[in-house]
């Protein structure tokens, strides 16, 4: 196929002649042509607008750093938050530790453990050899640091709980012992007359002794089995000088014949305290107390309870 052109040019006339070779030529370089003369037009447009607005392009800067700067504020809020969040926790652990420290040398002194082996301000005794994990394992995670400062704080509140618990106990038992009568009224002397019926020394009749007589020298101390409060601090009829105490739980004891009493009504005593000096008041043939434990205002043999501290 051909294609015939004519032009006219100042009067004369032309022919061209394009067979299908040039025509195929000319279309591709066609479409090749144009698109590039539209990229190219694009880019100059667009170059020409950055440089005819270069405001848009600083406003657009500024704004991607404001951006960034308040994400950067926020995540540093964030961290201070929680650091603040970890402090607070590590001084409550911190708190329960000094507590517990405290606990456990009251414990210590109250169970009269050895204080070489439990000493609360040193730390424990640990080591052992490095393991193949120490020298190959990772850091310790954000995640499992928490998880574990979750089950220390746990593990303290169960301890703190434990040892109170344990702590009363002890207080319990110990009080227990200081008002339950138990050991001898005196620091020196020896029993001179037991408990039940015996040959009255007055009138050398069978009768029964309400008590245990305790000889000694005259002025010596006399001192109460057990803590208590003191209900009766005089002379009574046959006893001579008395001191009568009451130890709570039914239980009373009587120290009576003293030469001196050195309490008075109402005052606390204390387990081993003097109470009265060994005298021969009353009904009495020599120097010594005469010792009586009642229960529930009946008196028993005092024997049981005076051997019982050193069966402890």
């Amino acid at each position: 196929m051909n294609i015939v052109l004519l032009r006219r040019k100042q009067g004369c006339s032309g022919l061209y002649v394009m067979d299908a070779k040039k025509l195929a030529a000319l279309v591709v370089a066609g479409f090749l042509i144009l698109p590039a003369g539209l990229m190219y037009v694009g880019y100059q447009l667009g170059i020409n607008d950055m440089r005819a607005n270069p405001d848009d392009l600083n406003l657009a800067y500024q704004t991607e750093v404001d951006s960034q700067r308040l994400k950067i504020e926020e995540a540093t809020q964030d961290a201070r938050e929680n650091m603040d969040a970890l402090a607070l926790r590590l001084g409550k652990l911190q708190a329960h530790v000094i507590r517990l420290d405290a606990l456990g040398s009251r414990l210590t002194t109250m169970a009269k453990l050895d204080r070489g082996e439990f000493d609360f301000s040193q730390p424990p005794a640990r080591g052992g050899p490095v393991s193949a994990l120490e020298k190959t394992g990772k850091s310790m995670e954000i995640h499992d640091f928490l998880g574990a400062l979750g089950d220390l704080s746990k593990q303290l509140d169960n301890r703190s709980q434990q040892l109170n618990v344990l702590e009363t106990m002890m207080m319990t038992n110990n009080l227990q012992a200081e008002v339950e009568p138990a050991g001898r009224p005196i620091s020196r002397g020896w029993l001179s007359s037991y408990f039940g019926i015996r040959t009255d020394p007055f009138t050398g009749r069978r009768v029964h002794h309400s008590g245990i007589d305790f000889a000694g020298k005259l002025g010596s101390d006399i001192v109460a089995v057990a803590s208590g409060v003191v209900t009766f601090a005089g002379r009574r009829s046959g006893y001579g000088n008395l001191v009568e105490v009451n130890h709570g739980k039914g239980y009373s004891t009587r120290y009576g014949h003293a030469l001196s009493i050195e309490v008075k009504v109402g005052d606390t005593i204390k387990k081993g305290q003097v109470v009265a000096k060994m005298g021969t008041t009353g009904r009495s043939t020599g120097p010594h107390v005469h010792f009586e434990v009642l229960n529930n205002g009946r008196a028993v043999n005092p024997k049981r309870y005076i051997f019982k501290a050193s069966a402890k």
